[in-house]
């Protein structure tokens, strides 16, 4: 696409990011994803997190990062007025790219049952569906 730019994605661009997730990733968002701790996830996990650019405008967004162990892919978003032009392909090879580069093998992306756009897309980037294991949290 043209005028098209991937970039790291820094806290300055939190207000517009968390606009973007309010409209593509609403139901996933909670208080892990404020401002504070995610600038503490953008500095533990520095230069993984990506914001794709358009005209100076945030169009897509992917937060990045690994625990030591395994890469995480969490809340993958494109504005749906840019879907269809393989940005979210290009943001999701970068960021797997950079997680590989920081020796880490294998990556993981939660993506809800329901996501009828999220599951054939992550099928098509090669990630497999996990029928071994679920997922409990605790908060």
């Amino acid at each position: 696409m043209e005028n098209f730019l991937i970039r790291e994605m820094t806290i300055e661009d939190y207000d517009e990011v968390f606009a973007l997730w309010q409209i593509t990733t609403k139901r996933a968002l909670s208080e892990a994803d404020s401002r504070e701790n995610i600038e503490k996830y953008l500095c533990h996990n520095r230069g993984m997190s990506l914001v794709g650019v358009v005209e100076g405008k945030i169009i897509a967004t992917v937060l990045a990062g690994h625990d030591g162990r395994r890469g995480f892919i969490h809340h993958m978003a494109v504005s749906p007025l840019y879907r269809r032009k393989g940005i979210g392909r290009s943001l999701a090879a970068e960021a797997d790219k950079r997680i590989k580069a920081a020796g880490i093998a294998k990556t993981h992306i939660f993506c809800y049952k329901n996501n009828q756009l999220g599951q054939p897309f992550w099928k098509a980037m090669g990630f497999k569906k996990r029928e071994d294991i679920d997922v409990f949290s605790f908060d």
